[in-house]
Protein backbone atom coordinates (compact mmCIF):
# COMPACT_ATOMS: atom_id res chain seq x y z
CA UNK A 1 0.00 0.00 0.00
CA UNK A 2 1.52 3.42 -0.50
CA UNK A 3 1.35 6.03 2.15
CA UNK A 4 -1.34 8.00 0.26
CA UNK A 5 -3.51 5.08 0.75
CA UNK A 6 -2.82 4.71 3.96
CA UNK A 7 -3.70 7.74 4.90
CA UNK A 8 -7.08 7.51 3.15
CA UNK A 9 -7.84 4.54 4.90
CA UNK A 10 -7.30 6.43 8.59
CA UNK A 11 -9.56 8.98 6.83
CA UNK A 12 -12.24 6.61 6.98
CA UNK A 13 -12.13 5.72 10.49
CA UNK A 14 -14.56 8.25 11.75
CA UNK A 15 -17.34 6.77 9.08
CA UNK A 16 -16.37 3.06 10.40
CA UNK A 17 -16.88 3.95 13.79
CA UNK A 18 -20.65 5.97 12.70
CA UNK A 19 -21.29 3.13 10.20
CA UNK A 20 -19.75 0.10 10.76
CA UNK A 21 -22.25 -2.62 11.76
CA UNK A 22 -24.63 -0.54 8.39
CA UNK A 23 -21.52 -1.59 6.08
CA UNK A 24 -21.23 -5.07 7.29
CA UNK A 25 -24.70 -5.89 7.50
CA UNK A 26 -25.36 -4.94 3.85
CA UNK A 27 -22.08 -6.93 2.93
CA UNK A 28 -23.26 -10.08 4.10
CA UNK A 29 -27.36 -10.01 2.89
CA UNK A 30 -25.48 -8.90 -0.62
CA UNK A 31 -22.99 -11.93 -0.05
CA UNK A 32 -25.59 -14.32 0.77
CA UNK A 33 -27.96 -13.04 -2.06
CA UNK A 34 -25.37 -13.86 -4.81
CA UNK A 35 -23.49 -16.66 -2.89
CA UNK A 36 -25.76 -18.80 -1.13
CA UNK A 37 -23.50 -21.34 -1.15
CA UNK A 38 -21.79 -19.71 1.96
CA UNK A 39 -24.34 -19.74 3.97
CA UNK A 40 -23.15 -23.47 4.83
CA UNK A 41 -19.84 -22.06 5.86
CA UNK A 42 -20.78 -18.97 7.39
CA UNK A 43 -22.35 -18.98 11.40
CA UNK A 44 -26.17 -18.48 10.60
CA UNK A 45 -26.94 -18.37 14.30
CA UNK A 46 -24.59 -15.47 15.02
CA UNK A 47 -26.22 -13.80 11.62
CA UNK A 48 -29.66 -13.67 13.02
CA UNK A 49 -28.47 -12.40 16.42
CA UNK A 50 -26.42 -9.56 14.71
CA UNK A 51 -23.07 -10.76 16.69
CA UNK A 52 -21.47 -11.51 13.41
CA UNK A 53 -21.84 -8.29 11.93
CA UNK A 54 -21.19 -6.49 14.94
CA UNK A 55 -17.46 -8.58 15.53
CA UNK A 56 -16.95 -8.15 11.44
CA UNK A 57 -17.80 -4.15 11.96
CA UNK A 58 -15.22 -4.23 14.90
CA UNK A 59 -12.53 -6.08 13.22
CA UNK A 60 -12.70 -3.33 10.24
CA UNK A 61 -12.36 -0.97 12.57
CA UNK A 62 -9.38 -2.38 14.30
CA UNK A 63 -7.67 -3.15 10.85
CA UNK A 64 -8.10 0.71 9.88
CA UNK A 65 -7.00 2.47 12.84
CA UNK A 66 -3.74 0.13 12.78
CA UNK A 67 -3.57 0.88 8.99
CA UNK A 68 0.43 1.95 9.01
CA UNK A 69 1.37 -0.88 11.49
CA UNK A 70 -0.79 -4.13 11.10
CA UNK A 71 1.61 -6.50 12.57
CA UNK A 72 0.09 -5.01 15.88
CA UNK A 73 -3.11 -7.17 15.45
CA UNK A 74 -1.17 -10.34 15.14
CA UNK A 75 -2.98 -11.65 17.95
CA UNK A 76 -6.35 -11.12 16.61
CA UNK A 77 -5.08 -12.78 13.70
CA UNK A 78 -3.83 -16.10 15.56
CA UNK A 79 -7.13 -16.11 16.92
CA UNK A 80 -9.15 -15.60 13.81
CA UNK A 81 -6.83 -17.71 12.01
CA UNK A 82 -7.33 -20.54 14.23
CA UNK A 83 -11.06 -19.73 13.63
CA UNK A 84 -10.73 -20.24 9.99
CA UNK A 85 -8.49 -22.93 9.56
CA UNK A 86 -10.81 -24.90 12.49
CA UNK A 87 -13.60 -24.33 9.20
CA UNK A 88 -11.48 -25.36 6.19
CA UNK A 89 -11.36 -21.61 4.77
CA UNK A 90 -9.36 -21.44 1.92
CA UNK A 91 -7.41 -18.54 0.18
CA UNK A 92 -9.65 -18.83 -2.68
CA UNK A 93 -12.97 -17.77 -0.49
CA UNK A 94 -11.19 -14.41 0.66
CA UNK A 95 -11.60 -13.24 -2.76
CA UNK A 96 -15.22 -13.69 -3.13
CA UNK A 97 -15.73 -11.83 0.58
CA UNK A 98 -13.42 -9.01 -1.03
CA UNK A 99 -15.31 -8.39 -3.72
CA UNK A 100 -18.64 -8.17 -2.02
CA UNK A 101 -16.62 -5.74 0.65
CA UNK A 102 -15.73 -3.40 -1.82
CA UNK A 103 -19.16 -3.53 -3.44
CA UNK A 104 -20.88 -3.17 -0.53
CA UNK A 105 -18.44 -0.14 0.84
CA UNK A 106 -19.86 1.43 -2.56
CA UNK A 107 -23.38 1.07 -2.37
CA UNK A 108 -23.47 2.17 1.20
CA UNK A 109 -21.16 4.64 1.01
CA UNK A 110 -22.46 6.16 -2.28
CA UNK A 111 -21.02 9.29 -3.76
CA UNK A 112 -18.48 9.23 -0.79
CA UNK A 113 -17.06 6.41 -2.33
CA UNK A 114 -14.51 7.96 -4.94
CA UNK A 115 -12.19 5.55 -7.06
CA UNK A 116 -9.28 6.59 -4.74
CA UNK A 117 -11.16 5.54 -1.52
CA UNK A 118 -12.21 2.17 -3.30
CA UNK A 119 -9.07 1.45 -4.73
CA UNK A 120 -7.50 2.31 -1.20
CA UNK A 121 -10.02 -0.24 0.64
CA UNK A 122 -9.29 -2.84 -2.30
CA UNK A 123 -5.14 -2.52 -1.70
CA UNK A 124 -5.80 -2.63 2.05
CA UNK A 125 -8.32 -5.64 1.75
CA UNK A 126 -5.66 -7.81 -0.59
CA UNK A 127 -2.88 -6.72 2.30
CA UNK A 128 -4.95 -8.31 5.28
CA UNK A 129 -6.16 -11.78 2.72
CA UNK A 130 -2.41 -12.27 2.44
CA UNK A 131 -1.77 -11.54 6.11
CA UNK A 132 -4.37 -13.83 7.36
CA UNK A 133 -3.96 -16.50 3.70
CA UNK A 134 -0.40 -16.60 4.91
CA UNK A 135 -0.60 -17.03 8.86
CA UNK A 136 -3.82 -19.93 8.19
CA UNK A 137 -1.11 -21.86 5.80
CA UNK A 138 1.24 -22.29 8.48
CA UNK A 139 -1.57 -23.49 10.68
CA UNK A 140 -2.38 -26.06 7.98
CA UNK A 141 1.50 -26.90 7.57
CA UNK A 142 1.75 -27.10 11.70
CA UNK A 143 -1.19 -29.28 11.73
CA UNK A 144 -0.19 -31.79 8.55
CA UNK A 145 3.48 -32.34 10.00
CA UNK A 146 2.25 -33.45 13.81
CA UNK A 147 1.97 -37.02 14.29
CA UNK A 148 -1.43 -38.48 13.06
CA UNK A 149 -2.11 -34.78 11.97
CA UNK A 150 -4.44 -33.87 9.32
CA UNK A 151 -6.99 -31.35 7.31
CA UNK A 152 -10.25 -30.97 5.99
CA UNK A 153 -13.23 -32.67 7.46
CA UNK A 154 -12.91 -36.17 8.42
CA UNK A 155 -15.36 -38.52 9.50
CA UNK A 156 -15.21 -39.55 13.13
CA UNK A 157 -17.78 -42.27 14.77
CA UNK A 158 -19.63 -41.99 17.93
CA UNK A 159 -18.02 -44.61 20.23
CA UNK A 160 -19.90 -43.65 23.39
CA UNK A 161 -22.51 -40.81 25.50
CA UNK A 162 -22.28 -39.75 28.21
CA UNK A 163 -24.42 -37.28 31.01
CA UNK A 164 -22.58 -34.91 32.70
CA UNK A 165 -24.94 -33.47 34.21
CA UNK A 166 -28.77 -32.50 33.32
CA UNK A 167 -28.20 -30.17 31.11
CA UNK A 168 -24.67 -31.37 29.11
CA UNK A 169 -24.22 -34.46 27.52
CA UNK A 170 -19.81 -35.93 26.81
CA UNK A 171 -19.87 -37.39 22.95
CA UNK A 172 -17.01 -39.58 22.82
CA UNK A 173 -15.25 -39.05 18.89
CA UNK A 174 -13.32 -41.54 17.08
CA UNK A 175 -11.82 -41.34 13.80
CA UNK A 176 -14.48 -43.25 11.61
CA UNK A 177 -11.23 -44.88 9.43
CA UNK A 178 -9.91 -46.79 12.52
CA UNK A 179 -6.89 -44.29 12.49
CA UNK A 180 -5.16 -42.33 14.87
CA UNK A 181 -5.85 -38.48 15.79
CA UNK A 182 -3.30 -35.52 16.38
CA UNK A 183 -2.98 -34.80 20.24
CA UNK A 184 -4.79 -31.47 21.11
CA UNK A 185 -3.13 -28.73 23.41
CA UNK A 186 -5.45 -28.55 26.68
CA UNK A 187 -7.71 -25.93 26.12
CA UNK A 188 -8.11 -26.24 22.14
CA UNK A 189 -11.70 -26.98 20.49
CA UNK A 190 -12.98 -28.68 17.29
CA UNK A 191 -15.21 -27.89 14.72
CA UNK A 192 -18.56 -30.16 13.89
CA UNK A 193 -20.41 -29.65 10.68
CA UNK A 194 -24.02 -31.01 10.63
CA UNK A 195 -26.98 -31.23 8.10
CA UNK A 196 -30.04 -29.06 9.96
CA UNK A 197 -33.00 -30.18 7.73
CA UNK A 198 -35.11 -27.41 9.63
CA UNK A 199 -32.49 -25.35 7.43
CA UNK A 200 -31.68 -26.84 4.43
CA UNK A 201 -27.77 -25.80 5.21
CA UNK A 202 -24.66 -27.49 6.54
CA UNK A 203 -23.52 -25.33 9.93
CA UNK A 204 -20.16 -25.87 11.75
CA UNK A 205 -19.72 -25.27 15.57
CA UNK A 206 -16.95 -25.21 17.28
CA UNK A 207 -16.88 -27.28 20.84
CA UNK A 208 -13.95 -27.62 23.23
CA UNK A 209 -12.02 -30.83 23.48
CA UNK A 210 -12.61 -31.54 27.49
CA UNK A 211 -10.50 -34.74 27.75
CA UNK A 212 -7.01 -35.11 28.67
CA UNK A 213 -4.85 -34.77 25.12
CA UNK A 214 -4.66 -38.69 23.33
CA UNK A 215 -4.25 -40.25 20.28
CA UNK A 216 -7.50 -42.19 20.02
CA UNK A 217 -10.60 -40.18 20.53
CA UNK A 218 -11.98 -36.42 21.01
CA UNK A 219 -14.72 -36.05 23.69
CA UNK A 220 -16.46 -32.94 23.75
CA UNK A 221 -19.60 -31.84 26.44
CA UNK A 222 -22.03 -30.51 24.82
CA UNK A 223 -24.95 -28.13 26.51
CA UNK A 224 -28.43 -28.99 25.28
CA UNK A 225 -30.71 -25.37 25.18
CA UNK A 226 -33.81 -24.95 26.08
CA UNK A 227 -36.29 -22.38 24.84
CA UNK A 228 -39.25 -22.25 22.16
CA UNK A 229 -37.44 -19.24 19.92
CA UNK A 230 -33.80 -21.29 19.60
CA UNK A 231 -31.09 -19.90 16.87
CA UNK A 232 -29.62 -21.55 14.85
CA UNK A 233 -26.13 -22.50 17.59
CA UNK A 234 -28.91 -23.55 20.41
CA UNK A 235 -30.55 -26.11 17.60
CA UNK A 236 -26.82 -27.61 16.51
CA UNK A 237 -26.45 -28.45 19.98
CA UNK A 238 -29.88 -29.68 20.23
CA UNK A 239 -29.35 -31.93 17.44
CA UNK A 240 -26.41 -33.67 19.10
CA UNK A 241 -28.16 -34.62 21.97
CA UNK A 242 -31.24 -35.48 20.78
CA UNK A 243 -30.25 -36.64 16.65
CA UNK A 244 -26.65 -38.00 17.26
CA UNK A 245 -26.30 -41.47 18.93
CA UNK A 246 -23.64 -44.15 19.53
CA UNK A 247 -22.12 -45.54 15.81
CA UNK A 248 -23.25 -42.24 14.21
CA UNK A 249 -21.09 -40.95 11.67
CA UNK A 250 -19.87 -36.86 11.95
CA UNK A 251 -17.40 -34.36 10.25
CA UNK A 252 -14.90 -32.75 12.23
CA UNK A 253 -11.33 -31.12 11.91
CA UNK A 254 -8.26 -31.16 13.77
CA UNK A 255 -7.98 -29.19 16.98
CA UNK A 256 -7.31 -25.45 16.98
CA UNK A 257 -7.81 -22.50 19.35
CA UNK A 258 -5.31 -20.38 20.77
CA UNK A 259 -6.82 -20.52 24.55
CA UNK A 260 -4.39 -23.67 25.59
CA UNK A 261 -1.69 -24.25 28.20
CA UNK A 262 2.00 -23.14 27.36
CA UNK A 263 4.17 -26.23 26.63
CA UNK A 264 6.54 -24.72 29.21
CA UNK A 265 3.97 -23.16 32.17
CA UNK A 266 5.90 -23.24 35.17
CA UNK A 267 3.67 -21.26 37.72
CA UNK A 268 0.40 -21.33 39.49
CA UNK A 269 -2.57 -21.55 37.69
CA UNK A 270 -5.90 -20.36 37.99
CA UNK A 271 -9.17 -21.45 36.14
CA UNK A 272 -11.92 -19.65 36.53
CA UNK A 273 -15.04 -21.01 34.72
CA UNK A 274 -19.15 -20.20 34.28
CA UNK A 275 -21.76 -22.81 33.27
CA UNK A 276 -20.24 -24.63 30.21
CA UNK A 277 -17.13 -22.91 30.34
CA UNK A 278 -15.69 -25.26 32.05
CA UNK A 279 -15.39 -27.89 29.28
CA UNK A 280 -11.75 -26.30 27.90
CA UNK A 281 -10.84 -26.16 31.26
CA UNK A 282 -11.22 -29.56 32.46
CA UNK A 283 -8.73 -31.03 29.66
CA UNK A 284 -6.29 -28.50 31.09
CA UNK A 285 -6.56 -29.59 34.50
CA UNK A 286 -6.08 -33.42 33.28
CA UNK A 287 -3.12 -32.49 31.49
CA UNK A 288 -1.64 -30.94 34.52
CA UNK A 289 -2.35 -33.68 36.98
CA UNK A 290 -1.20 -36.55 34.82
CA UNK A 291 2.11 -35.02 34.65
CA UNK A 292 2.18 -34.60 38.08
CA UNK A 293 1.85 -30.62 37.70
CA UNK A 294 4.13 -29.46 40.86
CA UNK A 295 2.62 -25.55 40.93
CA UNK A 296 -0.48 -24.78 42.80
CA UNK A 297 -3.70 -25.14 41.27
CA UNK A 298 -7.01 -22.98 41.89
CA UNK A 299 -10.12 -24.27 40.61
CA UNK A 300 -13.18 -21.57 40.33
CA UNK A 301 -16.90 -22.24 39.12
CA UNK A 302 -19.72 -20.94 39.14
CA UNK A 303 -23.58 -22.26 37.75
CA UNK A 304 -27.05 -22.34 38.39
CA UNK A 305 -27.03 -25.50 41.15
CA UNK A 306 -25.78 -29.04 41.49
CA UNK A 307 -28.52 -30.63 38.85
CA UNK A 308 -26.36 -28.71 35.84
CA UNK A 309 -23.28 -28.88 37.41
CA UNK A 310 -21.03 -30.84 34.81
CA UNK A 311 -18.23 -33.05 36.18
CA UNK A 312 -18.49 -32.09 39.91
CA UNK A 313 -17.82 -35.83 41.15
CA UNK A 314 -14.37 -36.18 38.98
CA UNK A 315 -13.57 -32.53 40.44
CA UNK A 316 -14.24 -33.75 43.93
CA UNK A 317 -12.15 -36.74 43.47
CA UNK A 318 -9.30 -34.75 41.61
CA UNK A 319 -9.33 -32.11 44.94
CA UNK A 320 -9.22 -34.94 47.24
CA UNK A 321 -6.22 -36.96 46.13
CA UNK A 322 -4.11 -33.77 45.33
CA UNK A 323 -2.32 -31.39 47.78
CA UNK A 324 -1.81 -28.82 44.81
CA UNK A 325 -5.64 -28.39 43.93
CA UNK A 326 -7.79 -26.29 45.50
CA UNK A 327 -11.48 -25.76 44.55
CA UNK A 328 -14.45 -22.94 45.49
CA UNK A 329 -17.66 -23.79 43.54
CA UNK A 330 -20.50 -20.96 43.73
CA UNK A 331 -24.60 -21.94 43.23
CA UNK A 332 -26.62 -19.21 42.57
CA UNK A 333 -29.23 -21.13 45.09
CA UNK A 334 -27.31 -23.51 46.74
CA UNK A 335 -29.47 -25.89 49.44
CA UNK A 336 -27.71 -25.55 52.85
CA UNK A 337 -26.08 -29.12 52.27
CA UNK A 338 -24.21 -27.20 49.24
CA UNK A 339 -23.40 -25.05 51.88
CA UNK A 340 -22.18 -27.12 54.21
CA UNK A 341 -19.98 -28.37 51.30
CA UNK A 342 -18.64 -24.99 51.63
CA UNK A 343 -20.63 -24.20 48.42
CA UNK A 344 -20.75 -20.02 48.24
CA UNK A 345 -23.79 -18.56 47.33
CA UNK A 346 -24.48 -16.29 44.07
CA UNK A 347 -22.15 -15.07 41.02
CA UNK A 348 -19.10 -16.23 41.12
CA UNK A 349 -16.84 -13.25 43.30
CA UNK A 350 -12.85 -13.24 43.50
CA UNK A 351 -13.43 -10.60 46.16
CA UNK A 352 -14.60 -13.36 48.23
CA UNK A 353 -12.11 -15.99 48.35
CA UNK A 354 -9.38 -15.49 50.40
CA UNK A 355 -7.57 -18.14 49.79
CA UNK A 356 -7.10 -16.91 45.87
CA UNK A 357 -3.30 -17.35 44.37
CA UNK A 358 -1.61 -14.04 44.54
CA UNK A 359 1.81 -15.04 43.60
CA UNK A 360 3.79 -12.76 40.89
CA UNK A 361 3.81 -14.66 37.61
CA UNK A 362 0.14 -17.07 38.28
CA UNK A 363 -1.60 -17.37 35.07
CA UNK A 364 -5.16 -16.94 35.09
CA UNK A 365 -7.66 -18.56 32.53
CA UNK A 366 -11.39 -17.48 32.16
CA UNK A 367 -14.42 -18.94 30.17
CA UNK A 368 -17.93 -19.05 30.57
CA UNK A 369 -20.67 -16.10 28.99
CA UNK A 370 -19.41 -12.97 28.07
CA UNK A 371 -20.73 -10.82 31.63
CA UNK A 372 -18.92 -13.53 33.54
CA UNK A 373 -15.75 -12.78 31.30
CA UNK A 374 -15.38 -9.12 32.05
CA UNK A 375 -16.47 -9.63 35.52
CA UNK A 376 -14.09 -11.98 36.38
CA UNK A 377 -11.26 -9.93 34.07
CA UNK A 378 -12.47 -6.58 35.83
CA UNK A 379 -11.71 -8.17 39.29
CA UNK A 380 -8.63 -9.66 38.21
CA UNK A 381 -7.55 -6.08 37.28
CA UNK A 382 -8.52 -4.68 40.31
CA UNK A 383 -6.74 -6.70 42.47
CA UNK A 384 -3.36 -6.00 40.65
CA UNK A 385 -3.01 -8.74 38.10
CA UNK A 386 -1.18 -8.11 35.09
CA UNK A 387 -3.82 -7.99 31.82
CA UNK A 388 -0.52 -10.29 29.97
CA UNK A 389 -1.28 -12.83 32.98
CA UNK A 390 -4.82 -13.36 31.90
CA UNK A 391 -6.24 -15.59 28.74
CA UNK A 392 -9.73 -16.00 28.09
CA UNK A 393 -11.78 -18.01 25.72
CA UNK A 394 -14.78 -16.36 24.44
CA UNK A 395 -17.24 -18.44 22.80
CA UNK A 396 -18.61 -17.24 19.55
CA UNK A 397 -17.41 -14.10 17.87
CA UNK A 398 -15.44 -11.98 19.39
CA UNK A 399 -17.00 -9.10 20.75
CA UNK A 400 -14.87 -8.54 23.89
CA UNK A 401 -12.20 -5.89 24.41
CA UNK A 402 -10.60 -6.18 27.51
CA UNK A 403 -6.93 -5.66 26.44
Amino acid sequence: MTTEQKQLITATVPVLKENGVLLTTHFYNRMFTHNPELKNLFNMGNQQSGKQQTALAMAVLAYAENIANPGVLMPVVDRIGHKHVSLEIRPEQYQTVGRHLLASIQEVLGDAATPEIVGAWGAAYQQLADLMSGHEAKLYGQNIAKEHGWTGWRPFKVGKKETESTEITSFYLYPADGGKVMAHAPGQYISIRVFLPEMSLYQARQYSVSSVPAQDYYRISVKAEKGVDLDTNGLISNHLHQMVNIGDVIDITAPAGDFKLAEDLAAPVVFISGGVGLTPMMSMLQHLVAKAYQHPITWLHGCRNRSVHAFKEQLDEVVRTSEHINQQVFYDAPTESDKKEGIMEGVLDLKKIKSLSRVPGTKYFVCGPAAFIRKQYNDLIAMGVDKEAILFEEFGPALLQLK
